[in-house]
This record gives structure tokens, sequence and C-alpha cells, in this order.
């Protein structure tokens, strides 16, 4: 790897540690213009060679955030690409040797999806023309992540009918795209979750009210007693698990369990690119969880009560796959069920495990 390459990737994984880049968004956007720089600015000869410096930067993308699951989700779509490129391009210079790559007429459906030139999966081979065909493939990524929230808000009327009262929870850019994308011609009224102890709900409502949408405040303790009067929940989240469980801001698992009490469809919107090749079997909050300061929930002030107590402040809750109705990203709507099988057209089974 070049020196440029080196310095631009120690200042992203330092602005990830000091949370100048933060947010799953952001992260994950930073990651493809990353790994984009990578494919032009390095040297490599094949496509196996530039899998390998691809992994190499995303376990240090990794290791600088353990719980960010973007690095590795953009990872793995990069990986797919150069798979694909890579491919594209043996077929292209088999055909103009005259091999035959197209199957016959008639052929079943097990011969189409095998009759592929013998090394075509040689990664090993040098190409001709590869590095410029990962790039351009690479920025139309780049532009399918900068278009996420609007192909999702697009979908908004969708489910957001008039005069409904909707509940959200935290701050999500996502959600509060998709909240004021249906007020446009949808008069509805929304419930806000203050999401302590950072009060990032309130932030979001504030925002709400500004466009002219009927917006209510409530406290943490008060969702399950409003619970009742509520006609959807839509709320935004860290990653999407392969099962269909995710993993949303704290306090997030206590609005599930109170919807899923009062029979209340819980929406999550999404973008694709939080989807994440890892099945929940169990949740740790030591080793899957972040803990921040627990100064934020218990002043440090209260000195002679924090001697007697252990306080936790984690960043994440998990939310089983049973308690979500519907998953809403830029592709349209999809049951949790249905994740895995997302899987496998935006990632490479070799790529799950980028060790």
């Amino acid at each position: 790897m070049s020196e440029e390459f080196n310095n631009h990737l120690s200042t992203f994984i330092l602005n990830m540690k000091n949370g100048k880049v933060a947010g799953s968004f952001d992260t994950a956007l930073h990651t493809v213009l990353l790994l984009k720089r990578l494919v032009g600015s390095t040297r490599w000869t094949t496509a196996k060679e530039l899998m390998i410096s691809i992994k190499k930067v995303s376990e240090q993308l990794m290791d600088a955030q353990l719980q960010e699951t973007s690095t590795g989700n953009m990872t793995r779509r990069v990986l797919k690409l150069v798979r694909e490129e890579h491919n594209a391009v043996v077929v292209e210079e088999a055909a103009k040797e005259g091999e035959h790559s197209i199957p016959e007429a008639g052929s079943s459906l097990q011969n189409i999806l095998f009759s592929r030139p013998n090394d075509r999966d040689d990664f090993n081979k040098p190409t001709q023309g590869l590095k410029s065909a990962i790039i351009d493939s690479i920025s139309e990524l780049s532009s399918e992540l900068e278009a996420c929230r609007e192909n999702i808000s697009a979908q908004a009327l969708e489910h957001i009918h008039s005069n409904e009262v909707i509940m959200t929870f935290d701050k999500s850019r996502t959600v509060e795209k998709f909240l004021k994308n249906a007020a446009r011609k949808r008069k509805f009224s929304v419930i806000v979750a203050e999401c302590a102890p950072y009060y990032r709900g309130q932030e979001l409502a504030k925002s709400l009210a500004d466009s002219g949408i009927e917006t209510t405040v409530i406290s943490d303790a008060a969702i399950f007693a409003i619970m009742s009067r509520v006609n959807k929940v839509i709320i935004g989240t860290h990653s999407v698990m392969a099962d269909g469980g995710l993993k949303a801001t704290a306090g997030s698992h206590a609005l599930a369990l109170a919807a899923y009490h009062h029979s209340v469809p819980l929406i999550v919107c999404a973008g694709l690119f939080k989807l994440c090749p890892r099945f929940v079997t169990s949740y740790d909050q030591d080793d899957d969880n972040l803990l921040h300061s627990p100064h934020d929930v218990m002043p440090f002030s209260t000195g002679g009560l924090l001697a007697g107590v252990s306080v936790f402040n984690p960043t994440y809750d998990y939310i089983k796959p049973d308690l979500v109705n519907l998953y809403i990203s830029d592709q349209g709507g999809n049951a949790p069920s249905y994740m895995y099988r997302l899987l496998t057209e935006l990632y490479n089974q070799e790529d799950y495990d980028l060790a």
C-alpha cells in the first residue's frame, strides 16, 4: 500500500475513535470511499491480491470500532463487486477468443448456473481493464448509499395514513426523513419518546414540529401507558442481523415489548448497508454492547450512592425478530424472515467471515 493511502487510512481510523465519523451511514460511506481509493491508488495485478489488501484494511477498521458493523458490511459488498467484475472481464476475454461461454438453447437451469469458463473463478489470473470496472462499480455503490434515505422515504405514503398516531424513539435521520415525506400528503400525529439519558428524541420532536407535524414528547417511562393509543411504531436501527433481529438504541427493547403486548405493528427503517451476516443465538451485553460513562445516568456528585451500586449505561438493545413486523429498506419492504435471503444478494458467502 502507498504511503498516501496509509495516511488516509490512519486519519479515518483516528476520526472513528474520536467520534468525528459516527453513525452507521457516515461510517459506511467513508469506508466505501476509502476502499475506492485503495483500488485506484495501490498497485495490484490480480483480483486475489486486491481482495487480500481489502481484507487487511477491513481488519484494521473493524478493530478500531468493534461494535460498528457497517465497515465489515461495506467490505463484503466491495469484495462481491470485485468477484463479479473479475468474472465479467474473464467472460468478455473468453468471448473475444472464441470460447463458448453462453449455454446452448435448451440447457437446464443447472447447466446455465455452472456453465462458465474453467478459469472464471481463478482470481490469480491478471485481467485487463479490471481496475476501471471495479472503480465504476464502487462509485455506483457510493451513489446507492447516498440515495438510501430518499429511496426509503419515498415509500412513506404506503405505510402512513391520515389521522394515524405514530410513535418513534430516539433521533434517526432515516425515520425523520420518512415522517417528513409522509407529512407532505398525510395529516397524522407523532409521539416521540425522549430517549434518556441523551434526550435525542427531543431533537427529533423539535425538527418534526418545525415541519408542521403535530408532535408530542413523552418520557421513556410512559411508553407502555401510551402504546394503546398508537397505530404504528416506526424506529431506526444501528444494525440488522441475519436472523431478522436488530441492534438499536438502548430502550428500544422496552418499546418493542410494549408494541408487541398491545399488538401494534413495529416497522424498522434501515438501509441494506446495515444488514450484517451474523445470526444471534445469544446476546451478551458485555461482548456485544458498548458501555458509556455512567455519569450520564447518575452524576458522580452522588458519590456515596455510587459506592454501593454498579451503574451501567449501555448503548444498544437487541430486539428479537419476533418483535418486528416489517423492515423498510431502500429496495422495499421485507419481513424479518426474509433477511437471510437478502444476504445472498448482497454478499458472497465466502466473505461472511473476513478473517
